[in-house]
């Protein structure tokens, strides 16, 4: 098992460290931190912290999972404008924030809690103006899709309350240890107007059931769900999910509802 300053790296936390200076200074460079509050999740040995760090932020908070990790960092790197929590981010109550938002975050997300970090970030999104955040190639690519393989829930989700823009493609060889795929800087700041869905919370399980087999056709990932699939016109007989827009599916959506009819 890898270990740093003595440090066990654990593959429960996906704990691969970031070794690239130049991918930390690209990172920060898209980002305005200057007098601002930046929110880091994971900090691991520090890295980027201490890179953050060299702006004039107006504070770093840093949500750590492990507890050596955060111990460490809190007593290596000496600033008062750093304040490193050990907890879950997945489970902390993000309130704690609101005092000085709007806050930036800059992050190395572990691979396996990606999308539930990004759905907590969705879930305080007014807390948030922008961010640059590292992920899985495979997961950014699924985030800004707008149609074809791999379109789906999180491109239909992630887009509708946020913008994203791709960065730098990171090798595994930036990190220690590295990891067995690609990884992506990925940019992305808070929409301020989002255009209204009726009844959300039943709209976004509505789209996990249309794009629940995505090589099949709409009607029959719906054939058999609480959604009436037989009230959609021949129109849509042919189509796939993959194949329809956001538009397209939220007059989907008023038909099974019966609010509508073609």
């Amino acid at each position: 098992m890898a270990q740093q300053d003595g440090i066990f790296l654990k593959k429960r936390f996906g704990q691969h460290f970031l070794r690239d200076s130049m991918v930390t200074d690209h990172m920060i460079a898209q980002v305005h931190v200057n007098d601002m509050p930046v929110l880091e999740i994971g900090c691991g040995d520090g890295f980027l912290t201490r890179a953050i760090l060299k702006h004039p932020v107006k504070k770093l908070h840093v949500f750590e999972i492990d507890a050596e990790w955060a111990d460490y960092v809190r007593k290596s790197v000496q600033d008062p404008r750093l304040q490193v929590d050990n907890v879950d981010v997945l489970r902390v109550d993000f309130e704690m924030l609101r005092a000085d938002a709007p806050w930036i975050i800059l992050a190395n997300l572990p691979y396996q809690v990606t999308f539930p970090i990004l759905h907590r970030i969705q879930e305080y999104r007014d807390l948030f103006k922008e961010g640059v955040v590292m992920i899985q190639e495979e997961v950014a690519q699924k985030i800004v899709k707008t149609g074809g393989r791999g379109y789906g829930y999180p491109a239909l989700f992630f887009q509708h309350y946020f913008e994203w823009e791709l960065l730098q493609l990171v090798p595994p060889t930036a990190f220690l240890p590295p990891p067995k795929v690609h990884s992506r800087l990925i940019y992305f700041k808070r929409r301020i107007v989002i255009d209204p869905i009726p009844d959300e919370p039943q709209f976004w399980k509505f789209i996990r059931q249309c794009f629940s087999q995505p090589r099949r056709m709409l009607k029959n990932n719906l054939a058999g769900s609480i959604y009436d699939a037989e009230k959609l016109p021949v129109q849509f007989d042919g189509l796939r999910a993959q194949q329809m827009s956001m538009v397209d599916l939220l007059l989907v959506w008023d038909i099974v509802r019966g609010v509508r009819s073609v």
